[in-house]
Order: C-alpha cells, then structure tokens, then sequence
C-alpha cells in the first residue's frame, strides 16, 4: 500500500497495542515509523530498474526478519523514553507495527515476498488498489480523534481499525464474486491463468485478465453493472518475442514475478519491452521495461531500462470512473 496508508495502520495498531500504558502520541508515532520502516528498501539500488521492482518487498518484507528485529527495535525505543517496566509490550508493539505492513500490502498485487528467507516466492491477494482512499480514512480518522484524548479515545481508534479491517474483507468477497462471473463466462475457452484485480482508488469497478496461448483477454465488471456477459477485449502478447529471449535473465525474473500475467511488444524505435500486465490497464501500465534492441538481429540488454508508460493517462482515469458508474457500452480509450 502506499505510504500514508502504511503510517496511518502503524499509529493505529501502536495506540491498540499500547493502550493507556503510555501517552497515546508516543505510541502513534513509534506505530507510524515502525510502519513505514519496510518501505526503505526502496532507496536501494540493485543495478537496474527491473532489480528495484522484483526486489522492493524483500527480506524488509519478510515476516521471519521483521519478528527478529521487534525485539532490539522495542526494547531501544522504551529505553529511549525512559520506560523500562514496559519493554515487553513495546516489543509487542513494535512487532505489529512491523508485521502488518507486509499483511496489508500482500492483499495489494505488487507481490509480497512475506517468507523470506524460506522462499522467495511474491505473494499478492490483489483484492485491494495500492491505494484506497476508503481504506485509508477510517484509520487516519480514528487515529486523529484517539489524540484528541477523552474517554473515548481508545475506541475512536479501535473503530478506525475495525472500519479499514472490515473494508479488507469487503474486498476479498466482492473479488471472489467477479471471479466467479469471470469463470463461468470464460469456462469454454482455454485459459491458462486468471486474475481479478480492483481498478484504481476502488472496489466498485474490477478488472479481469486472462492469459490464453495466443494472447491476453482484458475486460471489467463493474458491481454497479446491470445483468449481462462480460465483454472481452484480446490483446497480443508477443510470445514471438518470448521464444527468442526467454533464456534472457530479465524476462525470466519478470515473467516469474507476474506470475506469468506479462506481455513483450517491439516499439517505433526497435526496443523490445517487458510490461507486467498486473498493474495498469491497455495500453497504460506502471512496470514496463526495455530488455533488447532489433535492428538486423535482436540484442539483449544486459540491464533492462525503464520504458515510459504508453496512452493517455488522464483519458484512462475518466474512462474508469464512468465504467465504474456502470457504463457497460463505453469503449475504453485507446
């Protein structure tokens, strides 16, 4: 999730942990801090800009090291305060400041590696946008009126907590429903693999990806729609592309992060990208990357480059909002 998310579940959960043990500002700040602690990894460089993708919620993510670090992070932090008799439930605290920042971006898509070191393997529910403005509020509401004190403090925040706790769930179900549309409709063709995942800022509108041999269908469902079939869109995935670099170190590594939901395309000016086709939509997406040049012969790249997105964004975002809406005969953007 983003930023502003992860510091608002932080203080949430540092205040529910802490209760009345301590003033409940030290307790929303140390929670807000542990909680964007994770997401330093990103100011490390790998070598190059498809490395930072697959490599961002790594071991910093890993619920294994995060336990391991709640101990002597919890226990500095109460000895800084001058509160040694509460070193053991800031250690707790400090715990689940730390764990549920990876639980809450695995229910985004990105990938999660939550068990490192034991596996590497991205793990992402995809029920929920990176960011959610309806998950996000009741947190930072809640939280904002606990520091106001009161008698009701604590419960203002539990309610904060309980509100964005029960949206995640809200999520899951309303994924699991589209799901099982999508299945049914798509029960007679040879899909490969299937994913349903909220469009941008919401949980009205989803969008659905299925891999097929020959290319990808890309289609929405809005809750708001009325009774009727999916409408599908198929799209190339450059598996011409594929069967030339699929030795390729990059397009192995991106290939296995999306979970096989990728597609390779040939610009104007000759370079061959990757895009993982789990985040955006057609033709604008956020990970697309340049892994060779054609010319007479295709050249792979040995540090894959960022390629800028494709489409007119502004036009995307509209186009989502009316589909949201439940304008089924809208065509998107092209």
């Amino acid at each position: 999730m983003d930023s502003v998310s992860q510091i608002a579940l932080g203080a949430a959960v540092g205040v529910a942990a802490m209760g009345r043990r301590t003033a409940l500002w030290k307790a929303a700040l140390w929670g807000a801090a542990c909680g964007t602690l994770p997401d330093l990894d990103s100011l490390i460089d790998h070598g190059d800009a498809l490395s930072n993708m697959v490599l961002h919620r790594g071991d910093s993510h890993a619920l294994f090291w995060l336990s391991l670090l709640a101990a002597p992070l919890g226990t500095a932090w109460a000895w800084l305060l001058g509160e040694r008799q509460r070193v053991r439930r800031w250690v707790f605290a400090t715990w689940l400041a730390l764990i549920t920042h990876p639980l809450l971006d695995w229910m985004t898509i990105y990938g999660t590696q939550l068990l490192r070191p034991f596996s590497a393997e991205p793990l992402g529910l995809g029920s929920i946008f990176i960011i959610d403005p309806l998950y996000t509020l009741p947190l930072l509401i809640g939280t904002g009126l606990a520091l106001r004190g009161g008698t009701a403090a604590l419960r203002w925040n539990a309610a904060g907590l309980l509100l964005s706790c029960a949206y995640l769930a809200w999520s899951a179900l309303a994924q699991q429903h589209v799901a099982r549309l999508a299945h049914a409709q798509l029960a007679d063709q040879k899909i490969e693999r299937l994913l349903v995942t909220p469009s941008p800022f919401n949980t009205v509108l989803w969008r659905i990806i299925a891999v097929t041999p020959d290319g990808y269908l890309e289609g929405y469902h809005s809750l708001l729609d009325a009774p009727g079939p999916l409408r599908f869109t198929l799209h190339d995935r450059g598996m011409q592309y594929y069967e030339l670099l699929r030795s390729h170190a990059p397009v192995q590594t991106l290939a296995a992060f999306s979970d096989g939901f990728f597609k390779l395309q040939r610009d104007p000016d000759g370079g061959v990208r990757i895009t993982d086709l789990r985040m955006g939509q057609e033709p604008h997406y956020v990970f697309s990357f340049v892994v060779a040049r054609e010319a007479s012969a295709l050249q792979p790249l040995a540090r894959p480059e960022a390629a800028g997105s494709r489409g007119d964004l502004r036009a995307g975002l509209a186009w989502l909002w009316q589909r949201a809406r439940g304008a089924k005969e809208l065509a998107p953007p092209a």
